[in-house]
C-alpha cells in the first residue's frame, strides 16, 4: 500500500506535523532512494529508502528524543557500551545511542529498507532487518548486551521482555517503552486507537511493572516520553535492570504529570489533529 510522503515523515518521526514535513521536504532535506524528494504528495512503495539529512533533526528522527530523555533522565551511561534497538525502524534510537558513545548498536526491526543510510554504513551498527525480536536468540547477535532499548507497536512488552532478559549480561540495564495502545484490552481502546483515560494508563503500567520483575527485572525509573506517539498517544520510559535494588516509582503522579504536559501541547504535534 502506497502513502504520502509527508504522511510517511509523520508516522516515522521525522516531523511533528504533516505542515512540518511539508516544511522539510521544500527544504531540500529529504532523500529518496537517494535521489532529492521535492513533493510532499510523492507516493512512497512499502520498503522505500528514505532519509532526511541536515536540517535541525538531532538524530535521524524524532524517536532519539524519547532515549535522549531516558539517558538524561536516569543518568545512563553508554560510553563503551554494547547495545541493542529493539524496533529501530528508521534508527533514532540508534543515533542516540551512538551519539552518547556506544561502541556498538544491534538495530532490530522487522521491517526492511527502513534503517537511515547513515547508520546502515556506520561500521559500529549490525543491521538486523527482517527479524522479529521474539524469535532471535543468543545465535543471532555476538555479543551479550551491555544495554538495550525497546521501542515496538502492535506487540506487548510482554512478548519482548522476556528475549531482551536472556540477551543482556548479568548486570545488563534497558529502557522500554509502555505504549498503552497496545497493552489494555480492546475494549479499552479508543477511536483511532488511542487511549486517553488515566486510569487505564495507571492499570497498565502498574501490570508491565509487575511482569518485568516477575521474570527478573528490578524496576530503576519510570517517566514519560517527551514526544507522544503518531495518533497522540502519551507513552512511558521504564528503566530497568538485572541487578540492583527494585525500586516503587509513583506511577499515579508520572502519569498525571504526563497528561498535564499533554494539554499544554499545541494540536499540531498531533498528526491525527491535521
Amino acid at each position: 500500500m502506497k502513502k504520502r510522503l509527508d504522511t510517511y515523515l509523520v508516522e516515522n518521526g521525522f516531523a511533528p506535523s504533516r505542515e512540518k514535513a511539508r516544511s522539510i521536504i521544500m527544504s531540500g532535506c529529504v532523500y529518496i532512494g537517494g535521489q532529492r524528494a521535492d513533493k510532499a504528495g510523492a507516493m512512497l512503495g512499502e520498503g522505500a529508502a528514505v532519509e532526511v539529512r541536515g536540517g535541525s533533526l538531532k538524530y535521524v528522527s524524532r524517536g532519539g528524543l524519547k532515549l535522549e530523555k531516558a539517558l538524561s533522565h536516569f543518568k545512563i551511561d553508554l560510553k563503551g557500551k554494547i547495545c541493542m534497538d529493539v524496533g529501530a525502524s528508521t534508527g533514532g534510537f540508534t543515533d542516540c545511542m551512538l551519539q552518547n558513545g556506544a561502541a556498538k548498536v544491534y538495530a532490530v526491526d522487522v521491517g526492511y529498507g527502513q534503517l537511515a543510510w547513515i547508520l546502515r554504513s556506520d561500521e559500529r551498527v549490525v543491521n538486523l532487518e527482517r527479524k522479529n525480536i521474539r524469535y532471535i536468540d543468543e545465535n543471532d547477535v555476538a555479543d551479550r548486551l551491555d544495554f538495550s532499548s525497546i521501542d515496538v507497536s502492535f506487540i506487548s512488552l510482554k512478548l519482548v521482555l522476556p528475549v531482551v532478559w536472556r540477551l543482556l549480561k548479568e548486570d545488563g540495564e534497558a529502557v522500554a517503552l509502555i505504549k498503552p495502545q497496545f497493552e489494555a484490552g480492546r475494549e479499552q481502546v479508543g477511536k483511532k486507537g488511542v487511549v486517553r483515560d488515566i486510569k487505564i494508563h495507571e492499570d497498565v503500567i502498574v501490570k508491565v511493572l509487575d511482569f518485568t520483575r516477575e521474570i527478573g527485572f528490578k524496576i530503576k525509573g519510570l517517566t514519560y516520553s517527551p514526544i507522544r506517539g503518531p495518533k497522540g498517544n502519551i507513552e512511558y520510559l521504564m528503566y530497568i535492570s538485572k541487578t540492583g535494588k527494585d525500586g516503587k516509582p509513583d506511577i499515579k503522579e508520572v502519569v498525571e504529570q504526563s497528561h498535564r504536559e499533554g494539554q499544554n501541547e499545541e494540536d499540531s504535534d498531533n498528526p491525527e489533529q491535521e
